[in-house]
């Protein structure tokens, strides 16, 4: 559309077929509803003014105020569609070329839609709206939407990928020659959801359990570690051999609280997002539910780590035998794309009771004969985990090079005998020696530090 024009515009929203899942957002539905108003012969001016701003109310309760350039930028990144599910699995070659050529009309249309201006509407209503002076001062005082481009496009710690693909769509003038450089975003980053996010969790919404994409997960990096680098290296070395596609285990991380189990599996999350990688979280009172969320995930170009923190069962909890099931032996095999990484601070998941040991010399009827076979039943769980790694608590020594290596991280200028005398009243007096109490003694310090020099 060289020149404003109506008609055009709601043509375009009408061609549009490969990313017709857009027609369904709330900011284009009421850009579409403004539309269809206009294009009324003698629409009434309080029905434009209406209409106008329950769009922009619309486009400004996102996160982040942006312009409607950028939030139609962001719809296309993100939206799950036939060219998107096969652009994440396919080369652009070995695509079909009437859905690339669809897809290429699309991108034209969606920014021809993009770049609808505020000024343009309203001087359309001025010119063929308005009947009296008071309603051409109203509509002249509507808001413009017009926002300042350097804004963020999204989350401050969005991707590199994501970053690259936005400043292609926003310094071009013809998206549908862009279809390649969309094709090798999917391609590396997935579609939908997937491609928004890097971490989930499944909870229920609306009473259904699904997967919910997480805005601002920890941020935590494998930079930000001191201690337990050999314990930390046998999880890394496992999660690249599973990016790279290369066989890889599943991880239970075993050990004392506080020890960085849960803060590993998050930075290595972090650290191989731009490799594809995902991390699913599950409650574990959600574990029934595994094999919906794999059935979810299966056939997806990411890879995944299922992550169920704190994981530890009652005997007779139906989970326990869902999560064995899946770990190995179940007849819905686990996807090639999926790693399970679980952290415990039980070596063998199940509670034990010395009452399951009674039925080797036992004279109660009740009890089981085969004694030996339960216990071997409630120890196989933990077995079915092809890596563990233990992370114990730091002695005395190990502590304090925590504590010194956070406090020079931090730039914390302090005699060394004093920090370590403070580091040691701190462990007495609150968690014991732990990795957590060692950054919480240098949260505390890194705000005390004139008090106690």
């Amino acid at each position: 559309m060289t020149d404003f024009n109506i008609n055009e515009l709601m043509l375009a929203f009408d061609s549009l077929c490969v990313y017709r899942n857009l027609l369904n957002d709330g900011v284009i539905k009421k850009l579409y509803e403004l539309g269809v108003l206009v294009c009324r012969k003698q629409p009434g001016a309080d029905e434009f003014i209406r209409k106008y701003n329950e769009f922009f109310f619309e486009l400004t309760s996102s996160n982040t105020i942006q312009s409607l350039k950028e939030y139609v930028i962001k719809l296309i990144l993100f939206d799950e569609n036939p060219f998107s599910r096969q652009a994440e699995k396919l080369p652009l070659d070995s695509i079909d070329e009437i859905m690339i050529d669809a897809t290429s009309k699309d991108l034209d249309r969606l920014y021809d839609i993009s770049r609808i201006t505020s000024q343009q509407l309203k001087e359309y209503a001025l010119a063929n709206i308005c009947t009296c002076e008071g309603e051409k001062r109203f509509i002249s005082s509507l808001p413009a939407w017009e926002f300042d481009n350097k804004r963020e496009y999204g989350p401050k710690r969005s991707s590199l990928n994501f970053e690259k693909m936005i400043d292609v769509l926003a310094t071009s003038s013809k998206w549908g020659e862009c279809v390649k450089n969309l094709s090798e975003f999917y391609f590396t980053n997935g579609s939908g959801i997937f491609a928004r996010y890097n971490a989930f969790v499944w909870e229920p919404i609306g009473g259904e359990p699904s997967l919910r994409g997480i805005e601002s997960p920890d941020p935590i990096r494998l930079s930000d570690f001191i201690g337990y680098e050999q314990e930390r290296l046998e999880v890394i070395e496992n999660t690249e051999k599973f990016v790279k596609g290369l066989p890889a285990n599943n991880v239970l991380l075993y050990g004392d609280r506080g020890t960085g189990k849960s803060s590993t599996v998050k930075a290595i999350a972090n650290e191989y997002r731009e490799q594809g990688l995902r991390i699913i979280e599950i409650p574990r009172k959600y574990l029934v539910d595994f094999p919906a969320v794999l059935r979810l995930i299966k056939g997806r170009k990411c890879r995944f780590i299922i992550f169920v923190d704190d994981l530890a069962f009652e005997d007779s909890e139906e989970s326990y035998t869902v999560l064995k099931s899946v770990l190995e032996g179940g007849v819905e095999n686990r996807p090639d794309n999926v790693l399970i990484y679980a952290t415990s601070n039980r070596r063998h998941l199940i509670k034990e009771k010395f009452s399951d040991r009674a039925g080797f010399r036992s004279d109660n009827p009740d009890d089981e004969v085969r004694a030996q076979d339960i216990l071997q039943e409630k120890l196989s769980l933990s077995e079915r985990f092809g890596i563990t790694v233990i992370f114990s608590s730091p002695d005395k020594k190990r502590f304090l090079e925590i504590v010194e290596g956070l406090a020079a991280k931090r730039g914390i200028s302090i005699d060394r005998d004093k920090l370590q005398k403070e580091a040691m009243k701190w462990e007495l007096m609150y968690n014991g020696r732990s990795a957590r109490t060692a950054r919480q003694f240098v949260d505390w310090l890194e705000g005390s530090e004139n008090l106690i020099k």
